[in-house]
């Protein structure tokens, strides 16, 4: 058992070693990124953002979708009905916005995600006129330089789409939604300078002949995960995906026990779904990190009660564990320079990305794990069924 110990945990402080130095190269770029000027690519864009019931903030963060500093751009809500609740907030913005906002009643899905559905039916009433297509979420806060940035990479024709991440920030503190904070900024920094990127629905840039030319609308038939499925068509044509570090959004949460597993069950179960490598990939390498901490643990223990040395296995049990805060610090360090409007508060609750980071494996694992047995999520207060990336069973609404 104790040979096992070493072995695994030598793995560990290898794996870990490198990681860290990955987030060192992280932090490297995301700066590089930031001394780039936003360059004089302004094509006419259409901002397309699916609705669905009222959270908190809507209000505010739609609001930033109707006034970035971006000379041509409209923008484009897209609602199940009028019935929704949040469907009179849409329209209080589009009769007081200065720019022009129009709302899309898309009616409910059939045999596909609800936010798939509403995008489908948003961007087949977006004019031709319009040369860039960019998604963004009704939970994110986007500053006004955002758009901007979003577009520049797409003056290379060569690139696919301009793609960008959710940095969660706790709104009230609280151990769960500080938890899902960490666990989704291991997410952010998988990102960055490769061609392994994929594309992140609350914030996508694309062209409009590339979208067209991919068949995009016929990669969504049937799908619940609209960024998977566009990830898949520019893989398979060979389009490189850019990711944007500065146009990171940040997206307050709140959340409860049963809340944090259902979001992050959901990912993993799309994940599982949509991309089974990269699912089984992540899950093996949670369960050596996990493996062992609750080995080494109980080695201590077990040392310890026998009045044998055990000091040393707790010390070099806990070596992974400073390797994962220290990834963690140098991530909030990372985010600070991206998102400065959010300093404050990204200081305040910085032991969410710190001294969380070490529990985030055993989440995963535990998220990993769910995914394995089960295809049914829920979504916005929708059941779904995955049965393939092509066909989604809608079980209750």
């Amino acid at each position: 058992m104790i040979a096992l110990f070493y072995l695994l945990l030598i793995e560990q402080i290898l794996q870990g070693l490198y990681s860290l130095w990955q987030g060192i190269v992280w932090l490297r770029m995301a700066r590089q990124h930031l001394r780039q000027p936003a360059g004089f690519y302004t094509p006419r864009v259409a901002v397309i953002c699916p609705v669905k019931d009222l959270e908190k903030g809507l209000e505010e963060n739609l609001a930033a979708l109707a006034n970035f500093d971006y000379p041509q751009y409209e923008l484009f809500l897209a609602i199940a009905s009028a019935e929704d609740p949040a469907y009179r907030l849409l329209e209080h913005l589009a009769a007081n916005s200065k720019r022009p906002v129009h709302i899309i009643r898309a009616g409910p899905p059939k045999d596909c995600g609800g936010k798939v559905h509403n995008l489908r039916v948003a961007v087949e009433q977006v004019g031709s006129e319009f040369e860039v297509l960019v998604f963004a979420d009704s939970d994110g806060l986007p500053p006004r330089r955002w758009l901007a940035r979003m577009v520049t990479p797409l003056a290379d024709p060569r690139v696919g789409a301009a793609t960008t991440f959710r940095w969660l920030l706790p709104r009230r503190g609280g151990f769960w939604s500080g938890l899902a904070s960490a666990w989704n900024a291991s997410i952010v920094t998988f990102l960055g300078e490769h061609d392994r990127n994929f594309c992140w629905g609350g914030g996508v840039a694309i062209r409009r002949n590339r979208f067209d030319e991919l068949h995009i609308l016929d990669a969504w038939n049937g799908s619940v995960s609209d960024d998977y499925s566009m990830t898949a068509a520019l893989t398979r044509a060979g389009y490189p995906i850019v990711f944007v570090p500065e146009c990171l959004v940040a997206s307050p949460v709140e959340l409860s026990a049963s809340k944090l597993f259902e979001f992050t069950n959901r990912q993993l179960i799309i994940t599982r779904v949509y991309a089974p490598k990269l699912w089984l990939t992540a899950a093996l390498g949670h369960v050596f990190y996990c493996a062992v901490l609750l080995l080494g643990l109980g080695l201590f223990v077990n040392n310890w009660a026998a009045g044998l040395p055990s000091l040393q296995i707790l010390t070099l049990t806990l070596f992974p564990v400073i390797l994962a805060a220290g990834r963690g610090v140098l991530r909030l360090i990372a985010v600070i320079d991206l998102l400065p409007e959010w300093r404050e508060k990204l200081l305040t609750y910085g032991w969410a990305w710190t001294l969380l980071a070490p529990l985030v494996p055993f989440l995963y694992l535990y998220n990993s794990l769910v995914a394995a047995f089960t295809r049914r999520i829920t979504w916005r207060g929708i059941r779904y069924e995955l049965i393939s990336p092509q066909q989604t069973r809608i079980l209750a609404r």
